[in-house]
């Protein structure tokens, strides 16, 4: 069985910025190796302070899906966290180029050396640490390299389709998936190209197509949240006549 705890549901700068979400990242357990996954603003204090606590220095490793500071923000002091300090050389991190070169680098590289190892992120590419599985998405259309994940729990596919504009290929990459959680920024699709986010439409789209078992929603922004998310949830779920459920800062979820 795995453990899947969302520690925050923010997305968009407004209601990160503003904290009405927590903007920590999603913790990740199975079969004693523990990730967390986009390590975005205050996921080491969600960690601190979730019951039970999640200790830093016990996780095997950090996945980051993109170098966006919702996505990254804590994965420096993570690292350093699970190193205690670079004492011990341990952990794995995952993350596209884009996050370790280039203007958009996040990773600092005094840090670099004390992990045991850096997986740089392709397309559709399956990666393994120690008990947990996972394949890349294909690249998401975002302003920075992005990628969504696909985790094997042996019984279950649980897919996290993270931030994107809806293109007709997500439908074949995330086709597997018995369990989908979705990244749902906006309410109504922005009228500009440069915001690339999924809206509620989108979430319709894809959910009618694909049809998993479950799908959670998260990541919202201001539009979301004066929507209302579990009400958009509950008539989703009425719509397609699947369970569709609107994450929570918290949400625990057994897989």
């Amino acid at each position: 069985m795995a453990t899947i705890k969302i520690l925050g549901t923010a997305g968009a700068r407004y209601v990160v910025a503003r904290q009405l979400r927590s903007s920590a990242g999603t913790y990740i357990e199975h079969q004693g190796t523990r990730v967390i996954l986009d390590p975005g603003p205050g996921t080491l204090v969600r960690m601190a302070t979730a019951k039970p606590r999640i200790k830093v220095e016990k996780l095997s490793g950090i996945i980051l899906t993109h170098a966006h500071l919702d996505h990254s923000n804590d994965v420096n002091i993570l690292i350093d966290g699970l190193t205690e300090g670079g004492l011990k050389k341990r952990g794995v991190l995952f993350c596209p180029k884009e996050c370790l070169e280039g203007e958009s680098a996040v990773v600092l590289r005094y840090l670099r050396p004390y992990l045991r190892e850096i997986n740089v992120l392709k397309p559709e590419t399956d990666y393994q640490l120690e008990n947990i599985r996972f394949r890349t998405s294909c690249r998401h259309h975002h302003t920075a390299e992005t990628y969504g994940l696909i985790f094997d729990f042996g019984t279950k596919r649980v897919g996290f389709l993270v931030d994107t504009l809806y293109f007709p290929r997500l439908l074949e990459s995330y086709a597997a998936c018995e369990v989908l959680i979705m990244n749902v920024v906006r309410y109504k699709p922005h009228p500009s190209p440069n915001v690339q986010h999924l809206s509620v439409i989108d979430v319709r789209e894809i959910l009618s197509q694909l049809r998993p078992q479950k799908a959670i929603l998260t990541h919202f922004g201001m539009t979301m949240i004066r929507a209302r998310p579990h009400q958009v949830a509950e008539k989703l779920s009425r719509e397609l006549g699947l369970p569709v459920i609107a994450a929570y800062d918290g949400l625990t979820l057994e897989v």
